[in-house]
């Protein structure tokens, strides 16, 4: 099987960018639907930079919306003949001189408006530092008596297209969250459940039912009195 150039890239832009299937996911880029989730959960894979199949034209995004509306489906490599748009850079958006004074405002209105979006997000929006993202929001910055959150789509610092599939990610990955969170309820339940069913079955305390009576024969007088009348009538 082929596999995409940069395969943990790959599922890195397409965890944050698509609504695919951890398992579509996986078979496309040749890894296991536990290491997709992890990387959707940013436990693994923190560093790196997503890269775009279809960008490299690895993939056409008819494809993707193919597979999006049936989970059943698997995502097949573009044709090596398919024309590749110029690339597009990787890592933080540049920012000008002139507008790195108001990153501290446009920081403070996403962390307001949307406290969904990761650190790992806004410092790709608005090209700016997770150290930075923490001090305005710790109000530790040397701004920070001066900071008027503002809009960064209406200061040039993102596209507004930018900023909703930023927020769309971001959700998908809150409701992906909830759901898991549901199941390990759900399945901490049951486990609960089963285990008191089994106490109540086999008491752990309970004593050691009584061993069973002896029947013992009974030794009356009526054998005696038969010896007796025997005595006597041998005399």
């Amino acid at each position: 099987m082929v596999l995409p150039l940069m395969p943990k890239a790959t599922a890195v832009w397409l965890v944050e960018n698509t609504a695919l299937t951890f398992q579509q996911i996986a078979d496309f880029c040749g890894l296991h639907p536990l290491e997709v989730q992890a990387i959707a959960d940013e436990e693994v894979a923190v560093g790196i930079n997503g890269l775009d199949p279809i960008v490299n034209g690895q993939l056409t995004a008819e494809e993707i919306r193919r597979c999006e509306g049936d989970e059943s489906a698997r995502l097949q490599m573009a044709e090596a003949t398919t024309p590749r748009p110029s690339p597009k850079t990787d890592g933080p958006r540049y920012t000008p001189i002139a507008k790195r004074q108001e990153r501290p405002d446009a920081i403070a209105w996403l962390l307001r408006h949307y406290p969904e979006l990761t650190d790992a997000q806004i410092s790709r929006l608005i090209g700016t530092t997770k150290s930075t993202i923490s001090a305005v929001r710790d109000r530790t910055h040397w701004k920070s008596t001066n900071i008027k959150p503002v809009d960064p789509v209406d200061i040039g610092m993102c596209s507004y297209e930018d900023l909703l599939l930023a927020v769309q990610t971001a959700r998908r990955r809150l409701a992906r969250a909830e759901q898991r969170a549901k199941r390990e309820a759900a399945r901490r339940e049951r486990d609960a459940a089963k285990a008191a069913a089994e106490s109540e079955a086999v008491p752990a305390d309970a004593p050691p039912s009584p061993p069973p009576a002896l029947e013992v024969p009974e030794t009356g007088t009526a054998g005696a009195d038969n010896n007796t009348d025997g005595s006597q009538g041998g005399y």
